[in-house]
């Protein structure tokens, strides 16, 4: 990191009125967070931008300068504060950590509001149908994006690709149907289905075949490798299934 003798910095945004860069303002913000005061100049047309870029032979904005060092883009100035910047195609668990969070605290909400405490057999049931529902949420969001990625392990789907389309919506139905605690006639068999199918699918492409490739557990978009998580939302399914038998 660079020594600077007082904290005082430049930045050069876009601010036309077609156009207010975010990464500007978050740069702004997060200089003011680190207790810099900011002389903020702002780039109010195209040809003050380019004649900016020009000048300091810099291909985009924002640019900050710290004493007489250029710091760079938003990026850069997050990387001279020591944040980590994720690069592309990084590996990230977040996705997967954000939706079974909300779901169990969803599922603890819900409990508490009809008995009166979280702690019950039904907050259980409700995470994994809530869990069921979000995943799915997500493969409903692109569903050409997660066909693509499903058909590149999934059996079923290799062998009749329509079921790497439908496979978002029995999921979402199984979710729903569970947590209502109605149509188990329906939930219980499409569940074992989709589950039982996935985890075979799973195990077979990571731990036979030894494949590195992407989980499409949450959706076509996501860079969660395919292995634990996708073995484990497949094996919640089918222990929900089964459940819902015993019980």
């Amino acid at each position: 990191m660079l020594a600077v003798s007082e904290k005082r910095a430049r930045l050069f945004r876009m601010a036309t009125p077609e156009h207010l860069c975010p990464f500007g303002l978050k740069a702004r913000w997060l200089l003011r967070r680190r207790g810099y005061s900011v002389e903020d100049h702002l780039l109010t047309t195209r040809a003050e931008q380019d004649a900016f870029k020009a000048e300091h032979g810099v291909s985009t904005t924002p640019q900050t300068w710290i004493g007489d060092t250029r710091v760079g883009g938003y990026d850069d100035l997050r990387r001279f504060f020591g944040q980590r910047v994720p690069e592309k195609g990084d590996t990230s668990y977040i996705p997967v950590i954000a939706v079974f969070a909300t779901a169990a605290l969803l599922a603890l909400a819900a409990s508490t509001a009809a008995f009166g405490t979280p702690w019950t057999v039904r907050a259980g049931e409700w995470f994994v149908s809530f869990g069921m529902a979000l995943l799915a949420m997500l493969k409903l969001q692109d569903v050409e994006r997660f066909s693509t990625m499903f058909l590149g392990y999934d059996m079923l789907a290799r062998r009749w690709v329509g079921y790497a389309y439908l496979y978002p919506f029995l999921e979402l139905l199984a979710g729903v149907l569970t947590a209502a605690d109605r149509l188990s006639w329906l939930s219980v068999p499409v569940a074992l289905g989709i589950g039982g199918m996935g985890a075979a699918s799973v195990f077979k492409a990571v731990y036979l075949d030894e494949r590195e490739i992407k989980c499409a557990c949450v959706g076509g978009s996501s860079n969660v490798p395919l292995g634990f998580v996708s073995l484990t939302e497949n094996l919640m399914m089918v222990a929900m299934a089964a459940w819902m038998v015993v019980r």
